[in-house]
């Protein structure tokens, strides 16, 4: 298994799955079972007692491996430099193994499945993929400065479709030149790679990678954060080189080009950092730029912000398989606790992932009165 030699070098003293204040629980299969087994540690040990046939592989051992969120708590607080970096590529080098092994749970097994039939995890036809835009006037992609990238979610899912909608108006609205796809890509394979099914990931970034370059395409805006963190960092190992960007860090340059007027709302907002913009990429203010441009907004912090964000769950494929249940202690619902504490009426969200998630949670917890998830778009709309 690759990676196999930093196993040993884990001893286990649980900064992993902590913030960097020590006060919470941030690792978010630790924190929905509370097993030492479901944390970066827990995980190491066991991959090392597999590797040497002390024990054996299980429904709930690869329920474990595949729960990881992959949101990079793990990488940003384990206290060793020169090792953390490579955490998460041990954990898709063990999913990887279990998936060789034939060891996966079901959701996991079934996501794959139709990704690899579809090119999207909905099993839509590729023809479909640009409908999310048929009511608005944006060109299919030809000479335009940009590409915008719609992901999975944003071109299938019906919440997904609205965020996808209200960011391509805001970009028109900024007078940013950009065309969409017309058809010919796939599912960017963000959840793929992190899910260790290498093979199928450089599949569907071959064909991203051949569709854009057969348009020319240099830069590219993405809507999702994943998006943004598999074309950004995996993709010039296969040969796709592109300038690319998030949209708010597109919107944030381009705040000279939008005019807002006060509205009298006042609102109270509080922003969950998206773990492949913020901890995966290293950009936490573009979206507070955003935000804090409004007039008469006020922006409040949860106690876990920025590198110490608390994820929402959603990422490392976790958005379709449900590996992290929805039971209290399921990090969405805890998230929405966190955010309902501040006082803000919007928790404001950057990606379409983070809007499912977080919208299904303040549903179970009853906090529909208190809390509105609001993407960023949706909000600077209101003060145009």
């Amino acid at each position: 298994m690759k990676h196999e030699e930093i196993l040993h070098r884990c001893f286990r003293c649980g900064y992993c799955k902590l913030p960097s204040n020590y006060t919470d629980i941030n690792c978010p299969a630790y924190q929905a079972f509370r097993f030492e087994t479901y944390s970066p540690g827990g995980r190491m040990w066991l991959l090392r007692a597999w590797l040497n046939n002390e024990i054996s592989n299980s429904r709930r051992f690869s329920e474990i491996m595949f729960s990881c969120a992959t949101c990079g708590n793990c990488v940003e607080q384990c206290a060793f430099p020169n090792f953390k970096d490579l955490l998460l590529e041990a954990f898709a080098a063990g999913k990887e193994a279990f998936l060789d092994a034939g060891q996966v749970p079901a959701p996991v097994r079934d996501y794959l499945t139709k990704v690899q039939l579809h090119g999207n995890p909905y099993g839509k036809p590729g023809k479909k993929r640009p409908e999310w835009a048929a009511d608005l006037d944006i060109p299919v992609y030809s000479d335009q400065d940009h590409l915008f990238f719609v992901d999975d979610v944003g071109a299938f899912d019906t919440r997904g479709q609205e965020i996808a909608r209200s960011v391509a108006k805001m970009l028109q609205q900024a007078g940013i030149s950009f065309g969409i796809g017309s058809g010919e890509e796939v599912s960017d394979g963000n959840d793929v790679h992190e899910m260790g099914e290498t093979p199928l990931f450089e599949e569907l970034a071959g064909k991203n990678i051949e569709a854009f370059n057969q348009k020319g395409v240099q830069k590219i805006i993405t809507l999702s954060p994943h998006s943004l963190h598999a074309i950004k960092n995996y993709y010039p190992a296969l040969g796709g080189n592109y300038q690319t960007a998030h949209y708010t860090q597109i919107l944030a340059f381009s705040l000279g080009s939008l005019k807002f007027q006060s509205n009298g709302n006042n609102q109270r907002i509080t922003f969950h950092d998206p773990c492949y913009l913020g901890r995966r990429n290293w950009d936490y203010q573009s979206p507070r730029m955003l935000l804090k441009a409004l007039p008469d907004v006020h922006v409040l912090e949860m106690d876990r912000n920025q590198k110490n964000a608390f994820c929402c769950g959603g990422g490392g494929g976790n958005f379709f398989t449900d590996l992290l249940s929805a039971e209290a202690d399921s990090p969405g619902r805890v998230r929405v606790r966190e955010a309902a504490q501040t006082g803000a009426e919007i928790l404001a969200v950057a990606c379409p992932l983070c809007a499912g998630m977080l919208e299904d949670a303040v549903k179970v917890e009853s906090l529909e009165g208190r809390l509105q998830v609001r993407e960023i778009t949706e909000i600077m709309a209101e003060y145009l």
